[in-house]
């Protein structure tokens, strides 16, 4: 049987943001599903209450329901969801592509971080990206001619809630030292100005507490986007190998 694969698509993206990942696991036998967070399948009216507990509970319902464990890759905020489900024992493996941290990493840093979009939110159950954010934040490396483009096929608003959530720390707790759950690969980009390398480092310091697999890669020449930016090839065949390696695929 081929190994499934489940992407979690970050937020303001849509599942169309895993295109070049989507089509690079394919190629290597795996049968690949990306997954639409809740509020992309509804109306914005009945988005008020999305958080990241919901998220997660979305997810683990879908997951929980395929034939054989799937193994979870995910980016930014799908990143930490995919933390977030393998803590629960959800997935063969985990795969965290440049995730927002777990509760308790560096919770000022975060927050100084996330200030901007908090501030352009206010108390709105939805917050736009603006061009201007997405080409000096999100996607720095994409060439200019691009941006808008990519920008106008893969943009669409975020919830606000799950942006306050990470900021405190709300629904987003994981044992560190918890040793059953499956192996997790933490990638980041060096260049990234959303989520920065540092802090992605930090979880993995944390995770150190337990003995279940955990492995971290950071991208000299990489930034946020780094799942479909210029040698996104690069990211997607480490994670591919280290998949194989854990799951005995050679």
């Amino acid at each position: 049987m081929k190994k499934l694969v489940v992407f979690i698509h970050d937020a303001w993206l849509t599942p169309a943001s895993w295109d070049h990942f989507q089509s690079r696991f394919t190629a290597c036998g795996y049968v690949c599903m990306a997954l639409p967070w809740p509020i992309l399948n509804d109306s914005p009216a009945h988005s008020l209450g999305l958080g990241l507990s919901e998220l997660v509970e979305h997810h683990a319902v879908l997951i929980a329901a395929m034939p054989q464990p799937p193994l979870l890759v995910g980016h930014g905020f799908g990143g930490l969801i995919v933390q977030l489900l393998i803590d629960r024992g959800y997935g063969s493996a985990g795969i965290a592509i440049a995730p927002v941290p777990p509760s308790g990493i560096r919770p000022g840093v975060l927050a100084l971080d996330l200030l901007p979009v908090l501030l352009r939110a206010g108390l709105s159950s939805q917050v736009n990206l603006s061009l201007k954010r997405f080409a000096n934040v999100i996607a720095p490396n994409i060439p200019l001619a691009e941006q808008l483009t990519m920008f106008q096929r893969h943009v669409v608003p975020a919830p606000t809630r799950i942006f306050y959530e990470a900021a405190l720390g709300i629904g987003s707790r994981v044992n560190f030292a918890n040793d059953l759950r499956p192996p997790l690969l933490l990638l980041t980009g060096a260049d990234d100005r959303s989520i920065r390398a540092s802090l992605v480092a930090s979880s993995y310091g944390h995770y150190q507490c337990s003995v279940a697999p955990t492995a971290y890669k950071c991208f000299a020449t990489h930034s946020h986007l780094l799942i479909t930016e210029p040698n996104w090839e690069e990211v997607a065949d480490y994670a591919i190998e280290w998949e194989q390696a854990q799951s005995g695929r050679f």
